[in-house]
């Protein structure tokens, strides 16, 4: 047992002493703190004025002077604070640390200040002399030419008439919208008033305030975050996923290493392969364990600074545990088996290659799965491995997580077949670390695996 103790320290002392691993597990932590305090400044910037004239060619003879009234800066403040009252709720900040660097949205920049100029032309103008002042003067930023049918259908049309929009280049999307909105409503307006109804009343009629969705759960009541939903998952499967990869790598990466450089013919002088394979495979466990504690940690503080951290039940960082040392020791004891049965990354590369696949399978299943976690395809792959607790992680905390029940059978499919994956492990390690020449192929170890 010491020998298997001193062997895991060793590789994982040798591992996290390395600059391109410090590196590699920082810069991303770095990068997420730099975006969280860089992030609230850049939101702030303040937007350029947009000044410019908009001309307008009314063959409808009434869109004009409601346009005009649109586009001052006042309607224009009126209907960004209206689309901002509809935009579904981000989580409240309030109570987080970076609460005061924050703006009120922070999914939604500063709207750039307006000072548009709306000049009516003539009802002949000629439409292609218009269209030159784009490239004679700076001034003009759009043109709008309205339908004669734009506010009355024309005799036995069921359709209204509506409008062109020539605008010019590399103009600000927001101003486009803006002045779309503009016209859109000013066309709708003239529309009902035509009608002889009240604008205002028909427009209240149709106006039913927005809902915020309360989701009802055992412990409480709490805000239903769609944006959230989805993403959480994501983040818990990716964390799963990138600590089993970083480990399972570093396995067979040092395993080649040693291999190809005969240190392997040296440690086996003193210990077993069964013992240098479980000190490989547990100093490796303790690299993942370090990467999952560092980026879960990183997720927390953000969950904590953004006031969010009530919205997930803390159980799944437990099950979340469970689920990578199920998921690493299927995944590793692969890697430990390659590793040994090769000398060179190279060789690597094509028994990589289907383990790789089968790593991709995730995420192919994350959509599907966060959305209906009840599916036969989401139950059926959280029992089947080596996928099942990928899966299962993704179902648990999606909105609707799976009986406690399924949750323990499926670790318990994992379990065994994490066995199953170490016992191939220590067969092909035991025959491969002293084969050398022709890299071997997926038939070659299941030879090996037979024989040993």
């Amino acid at each position: 047992m010491k020998k298997i103790v001193r062997i895991a320290w060793r590789d994982f002392v040798a591992t996290v002493a390395r600059k391109s691993f410090v590196i590699g597990v920082a810069i991303v932590p770095l990068m997420m703190g730099a975006m969280i305090l860089v992030l609230p400044l850049l939101l702030n910037e303040q937007a350029p004025d947009v000044l410019g004239h908009v001309a307008v060619l009314d063959r409808s003879g009434g869109v004009t002077p409601e346009l005009q009234r649109q586009l001052r800066p006042e309607a224009i403040a009126a209907r960004r604070a209206e689309g901002e009252r509809l935009l579904p709720k981000l989580p409240d900040v309030s109570a987080g640390p970076v609460a005061s660097a924050m703006v009120p949205n922070p999914a939604f920049p500063p709207e750039p200040d307006f000072g548009l100029t709306v000049l009516a032309l003539p009802s002949g103008a000629d439409l292609d002399a218009e269209k030159e002042r784009f490239k004679t003067g700076k001034d003009r930023i759009a043109l709008i030419v309205i339908h004669p049918d734009a506010i009355r259908r024309r005799e036995g049309q069921v359709v209204f008439g509506t409008y062109d929009l020539y605008v010019r280049e590399k103009l600000d999307d927001r101003v486009q919208r803006e002045i779309e909105l503009a016209v859109r409503n000013a066309i709708v307006r003239e529309r009902i008033t035509a009608l002889r109804l009240d604008p205002d009343e028909v427009r209240s009629l149709t106006r039913v305030e927005r809902a915020r969705a309360t989701v009802i759960t055992d412990h409480g009541e709490r805000p239903n975050l769609p944006v959230l939903n989805a993403l959480l998952p994501a983040g818990f499967m990716l964390l799963l996923l990138v600590t089993v990869l970083t480990g399972g790598g570093q396995l067979m990466t040092t395993t080649i290493e040693e291999k190809s450089s005969r240190i392997v013919e040296v440690l086996l002088s003193a210990v077993s392969p069964m013992e240098l394979m479980t000190g490989k495979i547990l100093g490796q466990l303790l690299v993942g364990f370090v990467v999952l504690i560092t980026y879960g940690g990183m997720g927390m503080a953000a969950a904590v600074s953004f006031a969010t951290q009530g919205l997930f039940d803390p159980w799944l960082l437990v099950y979340l545990l469970i689920f990578y040392l199920i998921s690493y020791f299927v995944i590793g004891s692969f890697m430990a088996a390659i590793g040994a049965a090769v000398t060179d990354l190279r060789d690597a590369q094509s028994l990589m290659r289907p383990v790789m696949l089968v790593l991709m399978i995730p995420w192919l299943m994350w959509m599907p799965i966060a959305r209906d976690p009840d599916s036969a395809l989401a139950v059926i792959a959280s029992f089947v491995p080596p996928v099942n607790t990928f899966a299962m992680l993704l179902r648990m905390t999606s909105s609707s997580p799976p009986p406690l029940w399924q949750v323990w059978v499926s670790i318990g499919i994992g379990v065994v077949s994490a066995y199953v994956s170490l016992r191939f492990a220590a067969k092909v390690f035991r025959i491969g670390l002293l084969e050398f020449g022709k890299a071997p192929d997926f038939r070659t170890l299941l030879r090996w695996a037979r024989e040993a």
